[in-house]
């Protein structure tokens, strides 16, 4: 068994396995030394407690499925939807840019094969997918990144009801420039990670991740509806942390879970109720 804080992890997924009583942690973990840089492959861990967890074991080898991207296998989300689990995983190569791509599974803890193709547009740089459903209608929420375009931005693109392509044209959320409380990392450069989206009070929100005074930090926006006005906030927490979503314990609390600090080989996994 490993204890939380032996574990390095960036981009902490937890699923809640309500019929096994336990949690499975995905996460970007074939990380290399020093750097946010990894391989190509995708782990989960188990857990009862979220404190104790079994070894991690590989749910996606880009290798062994002979996949376009070879490295930055970054912020896997597994979702149950239709009857099965859907891993959205972004992922790199020097043929392709930076995509998210989908993938499939019977179980949280399987071998996830493709869908399909990277679900990302085909030219731009895009990472850390989420999943979203509106009126029926299946969404990837993106984040078109700062290195093509300096002031990064937060998109949506409506799929088929399976998962495997398309069912529209995608449409922008809003800039990272637009939140007061971002700033740049460096020139004119502006950051938009890990968007995670739920309801509450009757509005749509947001979670998600750029700089912020200085730090890594989880933001806060709001809207009507996934194609209204998105209006932000403040930072939320003043600590060196961020690329979070949500999730509810086995007792029914919901928490968040995020990595801090956002330092390389010092990145953990850290929840608290939300």
């Amino acid at each position: 068994m490993l204890k939380k804080s032996e574990i390095r992890i960036r981009d902490p997924f937890i699923l809640t396995d309500e019929e096994n009583k336990c949690y499975y942690m995905y996460g970007t973990t074939a990380l290399n030394p020093s750097t946010l840089h990894c391989n190509n492959t995708f782990s989960v861990y188990k857990t009862y407690d979220l404190e104790n967890f079994e070894e991690p074991k590989v749910v996606l080898d880009g290798s062994a499925l002979g996949l376009w991207s070879d490295r930055d296998y970054w912020a896997p989300e597994v979702y149950f939807y239709n009857g099965k689990y859907y891993l959205f995983g972004s992922m790199k190569s020097d043929t392709h840019h930076r995509a998210t791509q989908i993938f499939v599974c019977d179980t949280p803890d399987g071998e996830f094969k493709p869908v399909s193709g990277p679900m990302t547009p085909e030219d731009w740089e895009c990472l850390d997918g989420t999943f979203y459903i509106e009126d029926g209608i299946p969404y990837i929420v993106f984040s078109h990144e700062w290195t093509q375009i300096k002031d990064g931005e937060i998109w949506a693109m409506p799929m088929t009801d399976d998962l495997s392509a398309p069912a529209g044209e995608p449409f922008k959320l809003f800039a990272a420039s637009e939140a007061p409380d971002v700033t740049a990392i460096r020139g004119d450069c502006y950051i938009t990670d890990g968007p995670f989206l739920y309801r509450e009070d009757g509005k749509l929100k947001m979670i998600w991740s750029s700089s912020a005074k200085g730090k890594y930090a989880v933001l806060d926006a709001e809207a009507d509806s996934i194609h209204g006005k998105w209006t932000h906030k403040g930072s939320r927490y003043d600590f060196d942390g961020g690329h979070a979503m949500l999730f509810y314990t086995l007792e029914g609390k919901r928490m968040i879970s995020l990595h801090a600090p956002n330092k390389a080989n010092y990145e953990r996994a850290v929840f608290f109720e939300f």
